[in-house]
């Protein structure tokens, strides 16, 4: 066999790995006109190589920036060096489905993308190539574990019974805002509230009836709270609220909408026998609380208060 009929045998088989490859391979010229359009790119686009070749690959995709694109494009042609796109920047170039059956939760394709110079004989680079990966497990299985993180995050600092945040977390947010306020002009006060005689609920309706009442109350707070208002399940029956940036007149009209908030939960299905009073004790930051304890003891005290005067009232620490 002739070297010229060995030559042409390998052009075949390369134009032959070059339609059948699994990725996709754009030829584009100085005016981005497709040079070059490969198997992949037409089972996934519907346009086959006839109909792409010598089309302006923005006039066909105007999905594609153009803007963003050629400043991406220009370097390889002027100084000979590879660039690529991502899929954490952009989706994708191309703007295809997703086929796979295994990714299907995916409507697009998401891509990372090659571009890479292509020298002429006199070492000129009239032209660029374009290696297009499909990358949509890898993007999806990402999306899924980002959830998974944020699910367990959300869980770690949750109650799982009233969906208010846990004690931990909650204490973890005291101390960073105890530590702001030693920098602040601005005050913020703690509310611990708790229910009136909850174990005696307990002990004549149940736990579960303690239960329902304990999710009740929690989902009328959660409509009540404003954005930056951190509640949580202190400790059994009792709830705190961190109120940033918040004095004590404030957080005095937030511990009268608690302390309301008791006559709805009465109204909303509660077991027969089973009604809730709230009692309530309000502490401001000072400067003088050596820590965080020191100012969540000073609202506990306030609260030990309200128990001490029959219940069902709201006190505030007096320093």
């Amino acid at each position: 066999m002739s070297d010229a009929n060995i030559e042409l045998g390998d052009i075949h088989w390369l134009m032959d790995i070059l339609q059948n490859i699994d990725v996709g391979l754009v030829v584009l010229d100085r005016q981005y006109d497709i040079q070059l359009w490969n198997g992949f790119m037409e089972s996934h686009s519907g346009l086959s190589p006839q109909v792409a070749r010598g089309e302006n690959l923005f006039s066909l995709f105007p999905e594609i920036p153009q803007d963003w694109f050629t400043k991406k494009a220009e370097p390889v042609f002027e100084l000979k060096t590879r660039t690529f796109t991502i899929w954490e920047q952009r989706p994708y170039l191309f703007r295809f489905k997703n086929y796979r059956p295994i990714t299907g939760r995916a409507s697009v394709m998401y891509q990372n993308t090659s571009i890479i110079p292509l020298q002429s004989i006199d070492r000129q680079v009239n032209h660029i190539c374009l290696i297009v990966y499909d990358v949509t497990d890898i993007a999806v299985s990402r999306a899924d574990a980002e959830t998974a993180l944020q699910s367990l995050t959300e869980r770690n600092r949750t109650d799982l019974l009233t969906g208010l945040l846990n004690r931990p977390y909650w204490l973890q947010e005291a101390t960073r805002e105890y530590a702001r306020c030693q920098r602040s002009v601005h005050p913020s006060t703690l509310v611990l509230f708790e229910i009136d005689d909850f174990r005696q609920i307990n002990v004549l309706h149940g736990h579960p009836a303690g239960d329902h009442l304990l999710k009740t109350l929690a989902d009328g707070l959660l409509q009540t709270l404003r954005r930056t208002d951190q509640v949580c399940r202190y400790d059994g029956e009792t709830f705190a609220a961190l109120l940033v940036d918040t004095d004590e007149e404030e957080a005095g009209v937030f511990a009268q909408r608690i302390h309301e908030l008791s006559s709805v939960v009465n109204q909303s299905g509660l077991p027969a026998g089973v009604s809730c009073t709230l009692s309530l004790g309000i502490a401001r930051f000072q400067q003088d609380f050596s820590d965080s304890a020191a100012w969540i003891q000073a609202a506990e005290t306030a609260l030990m208060q309200a128990r001490q005067e029959g219940g069902n009232r709201i006190c505030i620490h007096q320093p």
